[in-house]
């Protein structure tokens, strides 16, 4: 999931039935950052974060990668889990970051679950703050995280898409029940 520092990067933008999506990909096609357009200059400070300065122009994302996120709004839960995704950060930021990723749409797991899922289970809070720092919405899971208790928590996303992307993914796709 880690990848080198990128020559330069290439912003997409897709329109979804929760927003405009802003897509990040690197000249490989691998994902670099995905986020929501009200939360662009979250993306950008991350993407500094992990990145320093790197040249980052408008673009089209490769068609394969727009093809799996629209796929996704439109019912395929499925279609992010091929994508390649390239980040920075820490070895512990990426090894919850593997975490999220693992979990199957249409599930959730608490923060502690998630911590007992990379062998750290006191790692709960560090977990959580990894969780936040994920520059890769969707792709990597954030927002299948929910508190201890059951209920909706933060995402950087805001509480009504988090509830909105959950509820999606728990629809039985019409071809699936056909």
């Amino acid at each position: 999931m880690t990848s080198k520092r990128p020559e330069r990067l290439i912003l997409d933008r897709i329109d979804t039935p929760v927003g405009e999506v802003l897509l990040v990909v690197d000249g490989e096609g691998a994902v670099r950052a995905l986020d929501f357009h009200d939360y662009e200059p979250r993306m950008l400070r991350l993407l500094a974060r992990h990145y320093g300065a790197t040249p980052l122009g408008e673009g089209r994302a490769p068609a394969a990668v727009r093809a799996a996120v629209e796929a996704y709004f439109s019912g395929a839960v499925e279609a992010l889990d091929g994508l390649t995704v390239a980040t920075g950060g820490t070895a512990f930021q990426r090894e919850v970051w593997a975490a999220l990723r693992a979990i199957p749409a249409g599930e959730t797991r608490t923060y502690g679950q998630l911590a007992a899922a990379i062998g750290r289970p006191k790692a709960v809070r560090a977990a959580g703050l990894a969780n936040g720092q994920n520059p890769v919405a969707l792709i990597v899971p954030c927002h299948r995280v929910i508190g201890a208790n059951g209920t909706l928590t933060g995402y950087a996303g805001g509480l009504e898409r988090k509830r909105w992307l959950l509820d999606h993914e728990r629809r039985i796709p019409a071809s699936a029940a056909a």
